[in-house]
């Protein structure tokens, strides 16, 4: 039987059993308010009050690799340290014995700054400015840009208020080595120069972000990180080999040196492709230290320096009377050391001779300027403008390098009398090197030119490949003229004057000299002052590569006899890179006169 007394504790039961179910309700309706209903108000409240953070994920920039893949440029990772001052203090770490030994703050500053190369005084103002500023602060930059072996061993200290952050940085592992080719970037990661700027939209990298939550403690929530994963850039191939880059600076800073030179340049082409397979110079720029180089030396002569190529044009003109004027390397001319011409013009030759009843081989062997103008006579001045222009001349290369320069080739209406005749022998125009070399390589290939190419392409993350340069060739000579240029061009090499500064055994050589005149930038010729260039080809029978020395005001030998040792040490060093087999054969001999 109940009773009032037994109902009383039964209803007080209920009722509180009651009274806790509708609290966990109410409870539960509003962490569903919280968490549900409201939650992106929320949200917005949380990251007004600074509890949201977010951490750039860094890609990585391309590399730029030679032509087996060998690395001319990287990227690395580097640190920046930071300190949260808010908790700052000093640490208990495991001493020497195993016991836990007191470490104060001022003794962590002095480990600290041990491997930052900071004083410890400079770590400790860092961290009481932080607090300075703001007492609750819980960020102080210690310092950008540490090495992964100082990361390391801030990390071993064991300090909980020390935080790190990568990035990537570009380095350079052989130094200068294709620097003038290559380029560099800025301390910030902008590409400023060569290559690395040309071909940013292939090397460069999009940055990711991650984003996340965390407490006032500084600590991630768990749960709330959302990433945006970043897109490492492409890998840029070039045609250049590093090893023989490498020997050819050596080879031109030697050759400068020795000869009082300003400047100096090495180009090897390969023949069948027109790839650049080293593109040398000095004074060049080391991308690792880019401050430590002159302004000047930081970009590429090679393609921003015009200069007139003198004789080396010669070849061009004797492969356009061939091809269109019907002569051959036995044509002859009558030619004295000095001769005015029915327009007025005026034309003379380097050195005092009889008049010689010239060859056109002799013509090119003796290097004889009113031969070669008595040659290209033949030929009508539009025609000579239409060669030298599918010869490349006066053009931008493929290449397009970052300023490059076009030289000049004016029209015909511009040639005035002694033009007309001294654009046969290189005079009264302008060309690069990339341009001349791109002449020969065409002479070389039985008349097809091929388009100059320093890149083979880049190579997508994804392993899309872009950027492949046009490989269709041009016909620009007959196969029959090209041959005759080339065998010509051998008998410089064995009958000219630096047969034997030149001479490879077993190999035969095509070759030419050219001393051109240089601009005093008012009109005229600076005294004294010339432009040397020796280029050319082997072996001669089966073109393979082709080589173009230049140098800029050399002061021991003024003319082009100065290239020749540098010249035939290039040479002979990219027959043995390519291990490119010996001439069958010895170079025929033509006649000089007739």
């Amino acid at each position: 039987m109940t009773t009032r007394s037994t109902r009383s504790p039964r209803r007080r039961t209920v009722v509180a059993l009651a009274v806790v179910l509708a609290v966990l309700v109410g409870f539960v309706v509003r962490l569903v308010d919280i968490q549900v209903v409201n939650a992106g108000e929320h949200i917005e409240d949380s990251l007004s009050l600074g509890f949201a953070a977010e951490r750039t994920l860094y890609g990585t920039r391309g590399t730029i690799v030679d032509e087996q893949g060998a690395t001319l440029a990287d990227s690395i990772l580097l640190y920046d340290a930071q300190l949260d001052p808010s908790n700052v203090n000093g640490i208990r770490r495991e001493g020497p014995d195993g016991e836990r030994v007191e470490v104060s703050w001022p003794q962590l500053a002095a480990e600290i700054a041990a491997i930052t190369g900071q004083t410890p005084a400079e770590v400790q103002k860092i961290v009481a400015d932080a607090k300075a500023n703001d007492p609750d602060s819980q960020f102080a930059l210690l310092k950008r840009g540490l090495t992964t072996e100082q990361y390391r061993s801030l990390v071993a200290l064991g300090i909980p208020f020390l935080y790190f952050d990568q990035h990537p940085s570009r380095m350079y592992p052989d130094g200068a080595v294709g620097g003038n080719l290559v380029g560099f970037v800025g301390t910030d990661g902008e590409p400023l120069a060569g290559l690395e700027q040309a071909q940013d939209d292939c090397l460069t990298a999009a940055d990711g972000v991650l984003r996340f939550q965390r407490g006032k403690d500084g600590v991630t929530i768990p749960g709330t990180a959302v990433e945006e994963p970043a897109v490492d850039g492409g890998t840029l191939q070039l045609t250049i080999n590093r090893d023989l880059q490498w020997y050819l600076q050596q080879l031109a800073a030697e050759q400068a040196q020795n000869t009082g030179a300003k400047s100096a340049t090495i180009t090897v082409v390969e023949v069948e492709t027109g790839k650049v397979r080293g593109m040398a110079e000095y004074p060049t720029v080391d991308p690792n230290n880019v401050d430590g180089s002159h302004p000047d030396d930081r970009g590429s002569r090679i393609f921003t320096n015009t200069f007139e190529p003198g004789s080396t044009f010669k070849a061009l003109t004797a492969a356009i009377a061939i091809d269109a004027g019907g002569a051959s390397p036995g044509s002859t001319v009558t030619a004295d050391w000095k001769e005015s011409f029915p327009n007025g013009a005026r034309v003379r030759d380097p050195f005092v001779h009889p008049v010689n009843n010239y060859t056109l081989t002799g013509v090119l062997i003796d290097s004889s300027n009113v031969g070669i103008s008595k040659f290209g006579d033949t030929v009508s001045a539009q025609t000579r403008y239409d060669y030298l222009q599918r010869f490349g001349v006066g053009l931008d290369t493929p290449i397009d390098f970052q300023g490059e320069e076009p030289g000049v080739l004016r029209p015909i209406d511009q040639w005035d009398n002694q033009t007309f005749y001294n654009v046969n022998f290189g005079q009264g125009l302008t060309t690069t090197v990339p341009q001349l070399v791109g002449a020969y390589q065409t002479l070389a290939n039985d008349g097809m030119r091929m388009p100059l190419s320093l890149v083979e392409g880049c190579t997508r993350p994804d392993g899309t490949v872009t950027d492949v340069p046009d490989t269709t060739g041009q016909q620009v000579v007959s196969e029959k003229a090209a041959d005759d240029v080339s065998l010509m061009l051998e008998n410089v090499a064995t009958q000219g004057s630096l047969a034997k500064q030149v001479e490879i055994p077993g190999y035969r050589l095509a070759i030419k000299t050219g001393t051109g005149e240089k601009s005093d930038g008012a009109g005229g010729y600076k005294a004294g002052a010339y432009f040397t260039t020796m280029i050319g080809y082997a072996p001669a029978d089966d073109p393979k590569f082709v080589v173009a020395v230049t140098l800029d005001e050399p002061a021991t030998v003024k003319s082009s006899a100065a290239n020749a040792p540098a010249f035939q040490k290039a040479m002979t060093q990219v027959l043995k890179t390519y291990r490119v087999m010996p001439s069958g054969s010895g170079t025929p001999e033509l006649p000089k006169f007739g």
